[in-house]
């Protein structure tokens, strides 16, 4: 599988923009809430550590077989950032799978962004060389878990470090 890189896609009132370093000091805003760590850990970063952060994100994967996508999320109605959807796209023994990871920035929690962005995002992965998708979810992250129902995921019987992994098979059809 050669690399993939994000490219910019749009949902009925999103655009996902491929991660820019440019991003970082909008973002830092949008992701202050510590809040939104509660169930993944950390700390919000400053707008110099998100940019660091940002910096290797969109260097790309150090091997060449995984491919790193990052989008930001921007809500059109108020030409904002709003949040990023992620995926990790490695090999493995039946195709290439795709661990996906979705955040939006409290004042626009509730609004249905994270479920159309992720949606979005496996819609995009369906296109590809992709044949499951994946995402661990903390077992108490309700919103998480319905953005995940919504994409198409189920919950499996594994755990990842504390919690859930939630799985999707893509299915191919031969053409007709």
């Amino acid at each position: 599988m050669s690399a993939l890189a994000a490219r910019g896609l749009s949902t009925r009132r999103l655009d996902l923009l491929p991660l820019r370093v440019e991003h970082a000091e909008e973002m830092a805003v949008v992701l202050s809430d510590p809040d939104l760590h509660t169930f993944t850990g950390g700390t919000p970063d400053n707008p110099q550590a998100l940019s660091s952060r940002y910096q290797r994100m969109t260097a790309g994967s150090p091997d060449p077989a995984v491919s790193w996508l990052n989008w930001v999320i921007l809500l059109r109605d108020e030409f904002c950032l709003t949040g990023t959807v992620q995926a990790t796209v490695s090999p493995s023994d039946h195709g290439p799978i795709a661990e996906i990871a979705w955040v939006v920035g409290t004042p626009w929690q509730g609004k249905g962004i994270a479920t159309e962005a992720a949606r979005g995002l496996v819609d995009c992965l369906s296109r590809q060389p992709v044949h499951t998708v994946i995402a661990h979810i903390h077992p108490e992250h309700r919103a998480s878990a319905a953005v995940a129902t919504a994409a198409g995921l189920t919950p499996t019987d594994e755990w990842h470090e504390g919690e859930i992994r939630w799985h999707r098979t893509i299915r191919r059809y031969p053409p007709r």
